[in-house]
């Protein structure tokens, strides 16, 4: 699908906020004077600066720079734009070695170059001069002073190396309106309440340690709960269409990587190697090199195909350390996985099948503002993919086809395939507003020869036209927790909930009672916790609440004589009383329907 063409007002803010960041550059060297410059473009929702200060600045200083960006504002000052040789421009950019850097890149690129001053007016000098492609408002009376603020500050690497200098980074955020900017800051606090790191603590799911390293969580009890019944829906779903369940080491040595491509193609995201006595190892970035041996563990038939493998395999990831975050970014990683082994004729019914899987996963989980984005390969980048042009367009056709007649809405993106083939991204709009891939599905043309991959047809000939299709519905355990962390809240639905139900003594003399109804849920599988009488009900009641228990049953005189249960959802509010026989049927129907939270 082509580029959504820029309105008006899209050209008019990216205008805006390039220009509040010249704004903010000029209202550093106001205030540091000797401060470097880096480079300042438009992101999203606002900009960024970054710099390379004398001496360190903190969040505490962001308020007097917005302070000076609002007086300069109110300047009405120009932006005025002018070509340069990169003799010039190295001249009017005196002591600013990254700028100088970049006039050398655009010089060896034969580049133009320009200039952009903002100022008083044409005849003055410029407060401030940036080598620049623009464009920026004419005049910053175009700049609502009540609509921007600067958010934040960040370490980042000149150009994005590790081997560079660290600069500071400053964000801002600007929009038309201050409405607008109270809406995206109103926003920004509802998405730091449903920061996955910060419920994740809060609720005993994961944890970090650097004794253990950076990147690698450890699930807590709680979290283990959870995963776990992630993965029971996955391993039930699986069995209903047909996949077999393996599993595999979480090392290989050399020669497995360099026949399926990982190596050298994806060998800066794999941990260093092992060298040990019988040869060169490697731990596992990847399941599907290890799923093509079972493959080939026996020979296969026409009548195995579609032959489909599923693991729920650790896989490991050499990310940089400054690039963690959370369980989003990690360096172990759990992933739902599933390789497909199926001819030619059966890649169209077998991508619909696990299309199908995909959307009854979301159903269940209550998931639904989702797109597709089909990613092809760029011919141009010859180092990223295997060079089969044939195989590519023929592939990415066959994509586009499904998904033409699935009717699903979708998006077309160059240069974001798989080095071995072409795949399908399922893209969301969490309820933070970050864009996400959760789900991927991809096809694979090149694992047939690397591998040798084949099959005896109808005539008894071996036939290598085996297809790959790898799919993993539910990403990876970290990644899905991180989404549904911030989805739900916290509060997941009961049939996920690490405790599903506390019971509630209203005093010590109702202890025993309340342990008998724990003994009938528990009896049903439902996982509960009696709250103790330690503290006030009302504490022990505020403390369901915080854990985003899914019920709390609070039990005194008159539920224990009627043998009933006083029922608060966490969801509902007050659902009155109710006898246990009933209560235990209805939860237990809840679980076993796992019911997406309403």
């Amino acid at each position: 699908m082509p580029t959504p063409r820029l309105t008006a007002a899209d050209k008019k803010i990216h205008a805006i906020r390039h220009s509040l960041s010249h704004l903010l550059a000029t209202a550093v060297l106001e205030k540091f004077p000797g401060t470097k410059l880096g480079i300042g473009p438009v992101i999203e929702n606002g900009f960024y600066y970054d710099f390379d200060f004398k001496t360190p600045v903190s969040e505490t200083d962001l308020a007097e720079l917005e302070k000076q960006m609002r007086k300069l504002a109110a300047r009405n000052l120009l932006f005025i734009k002018s070509a340069a040789t990169p003799a010039k421009a190295e001249k009017a950019l005196p002591g600013q070695p990254y700028k100088h850097q970049l006039i050398d890149e655009l010089k060896k690129k034969r580049e133009p170059i320009s200039l952009y001053a903002t100022t008083a007016d044409k005849k003055s000098k410029p407060l401030f001069l940036d080598l620049c492609a623009g464009p920026h408002v004419k005049n910053t009376k175009e700049i609502r002073p009540d609509a921007f603020k600067l958010t934040s500050l960040a370490g980042a690497y000149w150009k994005g190396s590790e081997k560079n200098k660290m600069l500071t980074r400053i964000y801002g955020v600007a929009f038309l309106s201050k409405k607008e900017l109270d809406d995206y800051l109103k926003n920004e606090e509802e998405a730091k309440r449903r920061d996955h790191r910060k419920l994740g603590k809060e609720l005993g799911i994961f944890a970090f340690d650097d004794m253990v390293g950076k990147g690698l969580p450890l699930w807590l009890p709680n979290g283990t709960i959870v995963k776990n019944e992630i993965e029971k829906l996955a391993v039930e779903l699986e069995e209903k269409y047909g996949y077999l369940r393996v599993s595999t080491p979480h090392v290989a040595k050399q020669d497995l990587y360099l026949a399926s491509g990982h190596l050298p193609h994806y060998e800066d995201s794999m941990y260093p190697k092992m060298v040990m006595d019988d040869g060169i190892y490697y731990l596992k970035a990847m399941n599907c090199p290890h799923h093509h041996m079972i493959y080939k563990s026996e020979p296969r038939s026409y009548k195995d195909l579609p032959y489909r493998l599923a693991e729920y395999g650790t896989c490991y990831r050499n990310e940089l350390s400054g690039t963690l975050a959370g369980l989003l970014r990690v360096r172990s990683l759990q992933m739902n996985d599933a390789h497909i082994y199926c001819t030619k004729d059966q890649i169209e019914s077998e991508f619909e099948r696990v299309i199908t899987l995909t959307l009854e996963h979301f159903k269940i989980f209550g998931l639904s503002d989702y797109w597709f984005r089909l990613s092809k390969w760029g011919p141009k980048n010859k180092s990223k993919y295997i060079n089969e042009p044939k195989n590519w367009t023929y592939t990415e056709g066959v994509l586009r086809a499904i998904l033409k007649k699935t009717g699903v809405r979708f998006i077309e993106a160059s240069d974001e395939a798989a080095f071995y083939g072409p795949k399908v991204d399922f893209q969301f709009k969490s309820v933070i507003g970050r864009e996400e891939t959760m789900s991927t599905i991809q096809l694979d043309f090149a694992a047939k020869k690397r591998f040798n991959l084949t099959y005896k047809d109808a005539n008894g000939k071996d036939n290598n036209e085996v297809f790959v299709i790898h799919r993993a519905p539910l990403s990876t355990h970290e990644r899905f927790m991180a989404f549904l962390l911030e989805h739900y809240a916290g509060a997941f639905p009961t049939w996920m909930a690490p405790v599903q139900v506390a019971v509630i003594p209203v005093s010590d003399k109702h202890g025993d009672y309340a342990h008998a109804v724990s003994a009938l849920l528990k009896a049903k599988n439902v996982r509960v916790k009696v709250l103790e009488t330690n503290d006030t009900l009302g504490k022990r009641i505020r403390e369901a609440e915080m854990k985003k228990i899914p019920y709390a049953l609070i039990v005194g005189d008159k539920e224990k004589e009627n043998e009933t249960v006083s029922i608060r959802s966490y969801h509902k509010g007050q659902l009155g009383e109710m006898k246990n026989d009933a209560f235990v049927e209805m939860i237990a129907k809840e679980i076993t329907d796992r019911k997406a939270t309403s």
